[in-house]
């Protein structure tokens, strides 16, 4: 019958034991974990704003190309228009000059375009090989904490090396 009803020196005790280590936690465990756990939340907000001034930036670069374009058909029209009035010659020269204009136009813009999409792309592989580094060298110094694994390893990428002269 004592396991069921225990003692009131032992329930204080435990109830003593009990307040004592939550004070402790509450003191000082819990103020590190929350700071902890904020500095965690910053972080993905930093990285979630990061992804979307990326996207905002591809947006832009499609608009700007959107608006290259419409000017360059702009332009255009107005070439050809031109050459609508002057008579057969100048009407074929003119039409010449502004097929090469045009063309230019384009081009110019498809290369504005194309520059535009590759800084993106490249802004965007460097974040992301920023990332994929800081990943494998915690994954690496994990994985490579003993000695053991570091020896396995290098015997790995000698033989490797071996193989391969």
């Amino acid at each position: 019958m004592e396991l069921f009803t225990p003692d009131f020196g032992l329930v204080f005790w435990m109830f003593v034991a009990f307040a004592v280590l939550f004070f402790i936690l509450w003191k000082f465990a819990w103020p590190a974990i929350m700071n902890m756990v904020d500095k965690r939340a910053e972080l993905i907000d930093k990285g979630v704003e990061y992804a979307q001034n990326a996207k905002e930036q591809l947006d832009n670069a499609q608009l700007q190309a959107d608006n290259l374009m419409a000017d360059a058909r702009r332009q255009q029209a107005e070439i050809l228009r031109e050459a609508d009035r002057l008579k057969s010659q100048i009407i074929e020269e003119a039409k010449a000059d502004a097929r090469k204009a045009a063309a230019k136009e384009l081009d110019q813009a498809k290369l504005q375009i194309e520059q535009a999409r590759k800084e993106a792309e490249q802004n965007i592989r460097d974040e992301v090989s920023a990332f994929a580094l800081s990943i494998a060298q915690k994954v690496v110094r994990k994985q490579l904490g003993d000695s053991k694994a570091q020896t396995e390893l290098v015997d790995t990428l000698l033989d490797e090396i071996e193989t391969k002269n």
